[in-house]
């Protein structure tokens, strides 16, 4: 339900009603080379997070100071993984349990707040978490666990329009931020552990009205909506049970449930997919498109253009979902048009952008066990002898079959936070871990809205002294420039900036600014919790501000085994804190 303050109501008339714009189509395209707002998530479409400001650079970061924190407030703390949007002196961030706050971006107050009012029975895998919102024309819309989009006007917090994605009580929920292209809000959603189907869709930005549906599982039917009428628009570029054994394919999961990115030169989004369902991989031989894959995805029709499989027939849960990332490079003269990603898997992969082909992949951890490398040709993994988790049927008492130690563990040597690319230094900033798993199958079966895992398994770091490796990477030659340790996990996001810096957050609850060349920290500051969402910059009344959400939780306290012992001392939290330099005067 919404909540209102009438001197809140009258300050979002009063401040949003001076200075505020529509967002338009050329605002969201122009996203990453405007400095005076952040209207997406990724600081562009690409998703290359990185700001050409540079005011805050390797000589002016040590006087950077908060100027205002905002209290999410409630008892709804948990984990806070948003990445913040400003528009016209307004900041729109999300927070846990599918809520949306309106933040004078000056002093910090609130504007207003719009409360989900979210049913008993929602199944969230992995913390009650939102990862940020989308604008367009006067809306800011976000999803809800309960999985329905919501579209509220920018200045009151009243909603526009809601629309039903798909059905909570089957295991579907959304915690990924939507994005906008050519007018259709874009969505995907969660909920692979619960064995439901993934998909992409497109409803009207301004309506709410279904523009396409696009399932991730081959096999499944995808449709259009024109005038009104439904139409068939081909199964998801394979035939039923093709690489799929049986029926399994209905309940196959390839989950989309970290969104997508977008690239207007090539007018392809690409969005990722989650693991198969079940996780014991004995159940279902073959490639099992399109799970745990890459996707390239026409916005216009919802059309499968490419796909790259980065875990055929994944049985450690490596997903796929991690962001690709779109960027130029020059080789032999010319401009390679590519796109990167850092897989769960631990393998780092660099694919042409236009037609899917692979150019190179490469270790991005320390060390892998399932695989022992990638196909030169075609990216396929060479897997491990003995690598994969035992079949339970094959066991004495058919109930637990072989454990293996797999590193790295399901929770990835990257997960979902995004890394950053950087249009100086020409390098990606990757958030990883270094953690293990012990791992092994147990029978199962589909059964409407429950968990569909066949697998136990348990977590470990493999370094006494750190988890978390922030990494400086090469995509050209897979070198690794620089690194920096931390104890506890990285589960925050990445931003890169022309002032040679590197932003990011660490669970014991610091911002820190990194120089971009060498990786040596020019800056901390402790917010009071955990940080797993992902920072931002831009340029207001002629001074450049960072802002991160802070707020411990997520997947790592829920899933993590001895790693969760290892932070459980950590409190929750939620709040954005605001910083700045402070003004010749002030110094």
């Amino acid at each position: 339900m919404k909540k209102f303050a009438l001197s809140a109501m009258i300050a979002a008339m009063t401040i949003a009603g001076t200075a505020s714009a529509k967002v338009t189509e050329q605002d969201i395209l122009n996203d990453q080379a405007t400095t005076n707002d952040v209207v997406t998530n990724g600081m562009g479409h690409r998703g290359q997070r990185f700001s050409p400001l540079d005011k805050i650079d390797t000589d002016t970061v040590k006087d950077l100071r908060p100027v205002w924190s905002f209290s999410f407030g409630g008892e709804k703390q948990r984990g806070q993984e948003s990445q913040p949007l400003v528009k016209d002196g307004v900041m729109f961030v999300t927070g846990s349990y599918s809520r949306l706050f309106a933040i004078d971006a000056r002093t910090g107050d609130e504007l207003w707040q719009y409360d989900a009012r979210l049913p008993d029975g929602i199944m969230p895998c992995c913390d009650v978490i939102n990862r940020g919102a989308a604008l367009y024309d006067d809306l800011v819309i976000f999803a809800t666990l309960d999985a329905k989009l919501v579209a509220l006007d920018q200045k009151t917090g009243k909603v526009k329009w809601k629309k039903k994605v798909a059905d909570y009580k089957e295991g579907y929920s959304i915690s990924a931020a939507p994005m906008v292209v050519k007018g259709k809000v874009i969505t995907g959603v969660s909920g692979g552990e619960f064995g439901i189907v993934g998909k992409v869709e497109a409803y009207d930005a301004k309506t709410g009205k279904i523009q396409w549906s696009r399932p991730t599982v081959e096999g499944h039917m995808g449709y259009v909506w024109k005038d009104g009428k439904k139409t068939e628009n081909g199964i998801s570029g394979g035939e039923a049970g093709k690489t799929w054994p049986g029926d399994l394919w209905k309940s196959g999961g390839a989950a989309t449930w970290l969104g997508g990115t977008y690239d207007a030169e090539t007018d392809l989004m690409f969005f990722g997919t989650g693991n198969p369902a079940p996780w014991n991989s004995h159940l279902r031989p073959g490639d099992n498109l399109f799970s745990s894959s890459r996707l390239a995805i026409d916005p216009d029709d919802g059309k499968i253009v490419w796909h790259f499989q980065t875990t055929p027939h994944d049985g450690w849960d490596y997903d796929g979902v991690n962001e690709l990332i779109s960027f130029d490079y020059k080789e032999g003269g010319k401009t390679v048009k590519a796109a990167a990603t850092a897989d769960r898997n631990g393998f780092f992969y660099v694919l042409n952008r236009e037609n899917g082909d692979f150019i190179r992949g490469f270790p991005f951890v320390d060390k892998i066990t399932w695989a022992t490398g990638l196909d030169e040709k075609t990216g396929r993994p060479i897997y491990a002898a003995d690598g994969r988790p035992g079949d339970p049927r094959k066991s004495a008492d058919g109930k637990k079959g072989e454990a293996v130690v797999a590193i790295p563990s399901f929770l990835g040597g990257k997960n979902w936070m995004p890394m950053a690319y950087s249009q100086e230094t020409e390098l990606f900033y990757v958030p990883s871990n270094e953690w293990a798993m012990d791992i092994w199958n147990e029978p199962t079966a589909y059964k409407k809205g429950a968990a569909y895992l066949g697998a136990g398994f348990t977590i470990r770091p493999t370094n006494d002294e750190y988890i978390g490796v922030l990494r400086a990477i090469d995509p050209k030659t897979g070198e690794e420039k620089w690194r920096y340790k931390n104890y506890a996990p990285l589960w925050g996001g990445v931003l890169a900036t022309k002032g040679n810096l590197v932003f990011t957050g660490n669970p014991e609850g610091y911002l820190m600014a990194f120089d971009a060349k060498t990786g040596e920290m020019k800056y901390k500051f402790n917010t009071g919790s955990g940080i797993v969402g992902s920072p931002i910059t831009w340029e207001q009344d002629g001074e450049q501000f960072i802002s991160v959400v802070s707020g411990w939780g997520g997947a790592v306290p829920l899933w993590g085994g001895e790693v969760a012992k290892r932070v459980k001392h950590l409190n929750q939290g939620g709040s954005v804190w605001t910083f700045k330099l402070p003004k010749e005067d002030e110094k």
